[in-house]
């Protein structure tokens, strides 16, 4: 049996960092992953660029059932660390928007980052390993893969969450936390799109594609200021992928179509210069000439010229386009997610070194915990944190 100080499940984003971060402490750390390569979301991550960090990392950022635990790890590995790390590595980088951090080139970069760390950690590093049971007693914890057994004092748990199934994503972090009587809570997507329901949806199949500025609001009052994406499923763009984690199924959204522009006023000013333009060629001044036709024909737009247009009408227009209601049917599901929302328990957790405070020596990082961060570099910031500060305690 092959005994090491540490062996940490999941060579994702958290896995890799904590396994370099502990081997160059010194400690000596089996990295055991059931895919074929390491990373292979990460290679996937910001359209194949990895938003790695965002600039403006802070708490508020981060959804979870006891929102003071990220502040101690986020305050002690923050997200000017990682740029410093990336910039040791001499990899060019450009900020998007919104603070959003991205490689100029790939994301594979910032993967062969992490791998050069674990290498200067003396990392063993084992691909295609399937754990297929865990057993803790006074040594430590045993792990049966397929093939052989191995043994550590310390196990660290970095398997991620439910997202892309694809990728080899699995429940098997949850089920060891409640192997050992740690409470999981109930997971769902994060980060998603939303479906709509068959009427609405055949309606706006003609707006697959088109994108605007909008700001959509949930029921409980969140509201996010971005692009709006139609597709054919329902609607997308970072405005609804952000709104999708604070959404509950059964709820209404509210869209703002026209953020930057009260439509009323708008709405007056072509009145007075244009009497005879039709309402349609108005609104396709601000808004899309395809979304403003098919709010036509949904009859939110009345066919009609600027003088013909009465108070009443101008006011419903305005209500329906600043304020328009939408029920999404539900999300597209982990197949798309790019997180997942609920996981590890962190009441049970030490949120200064992540490990279970009723097991010792058990550690969770990374997704699998409840701690979920917007769209935007903040869940890899959260990967890179968890995983310093558990591997300082290692």
């Amino acid at each position: 049996m092959e005994k090491f100080d540490v062996i940490i499940i999941g060579a994702g984003a958290a896995g890799l960092f904590c396994a370099a971060q502990a081997g160059q402490r010194g400690k000596r750390v089996l990295l055991l992953d059931n895919g074929k390569k390491a990373g292979r979301k990460i290679v996937m991550s910001g359209g194949g660029r990895c938003n790695f960090t965002n600039l403006y990392t802070e708490p508020a950022a981060y959804l979870s059932h006891n929102p003071h635990f990220c502040k101690s790890a986020l305050a002690r590995y923050t997200q000017w660390d990682f740029i410093d790390l990336v910039n040791r590595h001499g990899i060019a980088w450009h900020e998007k928007t919104l603070g959003q951090l991205f490689c100029d080139d790939s994301a594979q970069q910032i993967v062969d980052l992490l791998l050069k760390e674990c290498e200067v950690g003396n990392v063993t590093l084992r691909l295609r390993s399937e754990v297929l049971s865990v057993a803790r007693d006074e040594a430590g914890y045993t792990l049966e893969l397929n093939g052989s057994t191995v043994q550590a004092e310390k196990l660290v748990v970095a398997t991620g969450g439910l997202s892309m199934p694809a990728l080899g994503a699995s429940p098997f972090g949850y089920k060891i936390a409640e192997q050992f009587g740690l409470k999981v809570f109930p997971t769902r997507a994060g980060l998603v799109p939303f479906t709509l329901h068959k009427p609405l949806l055949e309606q706006l199949q003609t707006l697959s594609g088109v994108a605007v500025p909008a700001t959509i609001g949930a029921e409980d009052g969140t509201l996010f200021k971005e692009a709006l994406l139609f597709t054919h499923r329902g609607l997308s763009g970072p405005a609804v992928l952000q709104l999708s984690s604070y959404w509950q199924p059964g709820e209404f959204v509210t869209i703002n179509l026209s953020p930057e522009r009260e439509l009323g006023g708008f709405i007056d000013e072509e009145r007075e210069a244009h009497p005879n333009q039709s309402l349609k060629n108005t609104l396709a001044k601000i808004l899309p000439r395809r979304l403003v036709e098919c709010l036509q024909l949904l009859g939110s737009v009345p066919e009609c010229t600027l003088k013909q247009l009465n108070r009443r009408q101008q006011g419903e227009l305005v209500d329906s386009l600043h304020q328009w209601r939408v029920q999404p049917n539900g999300t597209e599901g982990y197949r798309t997610a790019e997180v997942t929302l609920g996981g590890v328990d962190t009441t049970m957790l030490s949120s200064r070194t992540m490990e279970a405070r009723d097991v010792p020596g058990l550690y969770f990082i990374g997704e699998v915990v409840d701690v979920t961060g917007w769209l935007g570099g903040y869940n890899f910031q959260w990967a890179w944190a968890s995983a310093w500060a558990c591997a300082q305690a290692l």
